[in-house]
């Protein structure tokens, strides 16, 4: 049933079953600022309590930008508060920054120092970060255009499927003097390869629908008015995957994937042995036991049983059991 509400920051949610899809309303412009950024942050914080929601789908409201970049004064009045030092000591300002914005009592009042800027920019990283070490699954519908911010968000989703038309995608920050800041440097670099994300960037040309579905940047290309629905058939399929390993295949690859061989395999094993204690995967394994005892094969390779299981997202029980 579709229900939705209109939430601070630019936020429309509809309710459509366990998928929640948001519109990013960025005004005339479709651009990201402040204080959408604080209510994606507030989304997600909802998100990783509320075991209900499975997938979520992120979709622009401008008629051809998903979002079209970050709101240029909001970068512009940031850097501003920034002390003009030494990038050593820029360094030291982020650490601090990312300190100071965990601490309760003294965030309040640290957001309107010089360190204001660094938290906001801190906490924007965090967002994205918890999108990618949480169990549910971000769909990036990308109704139009993204440049900047817009690239970024739709890179910190799990999937991105893109709108086929007069669109583009990429990272042009370099045109204003600065680099990406959203996290478009690393999370472009492991999706495309660093020697073309790095071209991308020091260029600041941006790929059309086709060009990101071939270096990889997006996963589909897809006719506008078929966007919506294809981004909702999906999110409902990957959603019915359990929870708890959706989470924990995340947290590995986002996290482990850009470590050393030794550490990746470390974050493996700690997400691993996370999920097999859990109710999901221990009753879907109890089931498949049972299966295989009476079958006297692997169920798995019944073509039949693996198509079951592949639609409903896990193993399927014989009785009435769900999984969560």
């Amino acid at each position: 049933m579709k229900n939705t509400r209109i939430r601070p920051g630019g936020l429309e949610v509809d309710n459509h079953g366990a998928v929640l899809m948001v519109r990013l309303d960025g005004g005339p412009q479709g651009v990201m600022g402040l204080e959408m950024a604080e209510a994606l942050a507030d989304l997600v914080d909802e998100l990783e309590s509320d075991h209900q929601v499975k997938a979520v789908v992120l979709t622009g409201t401008h008629p051809g930008r998903f979002i079209g970049h970050a709101d240029v004064p909001w970068l512009q009045e940031g850097g501003t508060t920034i002390p003009s030092i030494a990038r050593g000591m820029t360094s030291a300002v982020a650490h601090s920054a990312a300190t100071v914005r965990r601490m309760p009592l003294v965030a309040p009042m640290a957001a309107y120092t010089p360190l204001g800027g660094a938290m906001q920019l801190d906490k924007l990283h965090d967002t994205f970060m918890r999108m990618n070490r949480c169990g549910v699954v971000f769909i990036g519908a990308l109704n139009g255009s993204a440049l900047g911010l817009g690239s970024e968000l739709a890179q910190a989703c799990d999937v991105r499927l893109m709108a086929d038309g007069d669109f583009f995608i990429g990272q042009p920050e370099v045109l204003l003097g600065i680099p990406p800041g959203g996290g478009g440097t690393q999370r472009l670099t492991r999706l495309v390869g660093a020697h073309r994300a790095l071209m991308m960037m020091l260029e600041g040309r941006p790929a059309s629908p086709a060009r990101a579905l071939e270096i990889g940047l997006v996963d589909e290309v897809v006719a506008p008015d078929a966007l919506i629905e294809r981004a909702l058939a999906l999110a409902q399929y990957l959603g019915a995957r359990p929870r708890e390993a959706i989470r924990a295949i995340k947290r590995a690859v986002y996290v482990g994937g850009s470590m050393s061989l030794e550490d990746g395999l470390h974050v493996e094993r700690t997400e691993f042995m996370s999920a097999l204690s859990g109710a999901s995967s221990q009753s879907l394994m109890i089931e498949y036991m049972a299966r295989t005892e009476r079958e006297g094969d692997l169920p798995l390779y019944d073509p039949a049983i693996f198509a079951q299981a592949l639609e409903l997202g896990h193993f399927p029980f014989t009785g009435s059991q769900t999984v969560k």
